[in-house]
């Protein structure tokens, strides 16, 4: 059960409401935990940015492997929330998120978030270096601002115990089953 109470628009502040609006139009709905977080304009703002990060990841990794990062990440944390949305995406596409084939580079990527989750003090100079084989600085420097904001998520929804969305609900691990 929730720790906070999700609000709905026209209780949340005129800033939150904007940004209601926003989400609405780009994705359809609010998710609980953006409701969750529009008791605070700032909270929800800073959270938000999310987005232009996972637009620059997109970029120079493709949509695909920026979920798989994200997966990686919300699956290390053991975020039911996060994990379930990345769930979605991939059946949605066609794909098993517990049986992922994966290249060599995907798999670069992957063990770079679930590093970042598990102990960033264990990124190792192995790891390191076969990120910037393929990354410039920059790019780097981005994906970690995204793995950063991504783990962010996790430790909100975990934190507070958000509620799983409804939508989510049949794409969640115990569901597929």
């Amino acid at each position: 059960m929730a720790r906070i109470r999700p609000l709905d628009r026209d209780e949340a502040p005129l800033a939150s409401q904007a940004e209601f609006d926003k989400q609405i139009r780009a994705h359809g709905r609010m998710t609980n935990m953006k409701r969750t977080l529009a008791h605070s304009w700032p909270a929800l703002r800073a959270l938000m940015e999310w987005y232009p990060l996972r637009d620059e990841v997109v970029a120079f990794l493709g949509a695909k492997l920026a979920d798989l990062f994200s997966h990686a990440i919300s699956s290390q944390t053991d975020c039911l929330i996060c994990s379930t949305f990345f769930r979605r995406i991939f059946i949605e596409a066609g794909e098993d998120p517990d049986r992922f084939e994966l290249d060599d580079w995907s798999k670069t990527i992957v063990e770079f978030g679930r590093t970042i989750a598990r102990d960033p003090h264990d990124v190792s100079d192995d790891l390191f270096a076969r990120l910037k084989s393929r990354l410039d600085d920059e790019q780097i420097v981005v994906l970690t601002a995204f793995g950063s904001l991504m783990l962010a998520t996790n430790v909100f929804n975990d934190a507070l115990r958000v509620d799983l969305d409804e939508y989510l609900k049949p794409f969640a691990k115990d569901a597929a089953k």
